[in-house]
């Protein structure tokens, strides 16, 4: 028999409600937390491996499935560009450093050793730095103008102080750059890239 309404327990509807509030801001705490883990993997494996490195072990190194890699990254290239944004304004940045040194010979010295240690530490940095497969990604593309446009001025300033021989070029430093990269590639012996830059500076100084 029933003798009346039965009232509902309220005290259960604000913990709801609340429950139900603090979701958007849970979901957008795991994606966050789910980007930074799959950009740490990537630069890591990348690093590592290259820029051919698998995307599925990307994934299981980030502890998240392949279609939230996916869904954050859509392509590879969206996945690279993201990745070494960072590095590539630190590629911008050795020429400034170089430019603060007062003798140009060790300005520019100093600028090609930093570059090959740059190469050396990353691999997945090293490759990007000599393709051209993302000169059509404008905020990669920016970044790499500025840094030639500093290497240029580092040479420029060697060369007008007759302490690098004259006919050396931005150009030929690109030439030097995918040499560097296919001795740390290639070579079984970690610190080779360390006896090619001495030989090379040994020959671009101006006799």
């Amino acid at each position: 028999m029933i003798k009346g309404n039965v009232a509902p327990n309220r005290g259960s509807i604000p913990s709801l409600v609340g429950t139900l509030s603090d979701m958007p801001h849970r979901l957008r705490a795991d994606a966050e937390r789910n980007r930074t883990a799959l950009l740490s993997a990537a630069r890591e494996i990348f690093g590592e491996q290259g820029l051919d490195a698998s995307l599925d072990e990307i994934a299981r190194r980030a502890g998240v499935g392949n279609a939230t890699l996916y869904r954050r990254f859509p392509t590879r290239r969206d996945l690279i560009a993201e990745v070494f944004a960072g590095q590539m304004n630190e590629y911008v940045e050795l020429a400034d450093h170089a430019m603060q040194e007062p003798e140009p010979w060790a300005a520019f010295a100093g600028y090609l050793t930093r570059l090959f240690e740059l190469q050396a530490t990353d691999r997945g940095l090293s490759e990007l730095l000599v393709s051209t497969s993302f000169d059509d990604d404008a905020r990669l593309s920016d970044l790499r103008v500025a840094a030639q446009r500093g290497a240029s001025e580092v040479i420029a300033r060697a060369v007008g102080a007759g302490v690098l021989r004259p006919d050396f070029t931005r150009r030929d430093l690109s030439i030097l750059m995918r040499a560097n990269a296919g001795v740390i590639q290639r070579s079984p012996e970690p610190d080779a890239w360390k006896r090619q830059l001495a030989l090379l500076l040994d020959g671009l100084a101006a006799r």
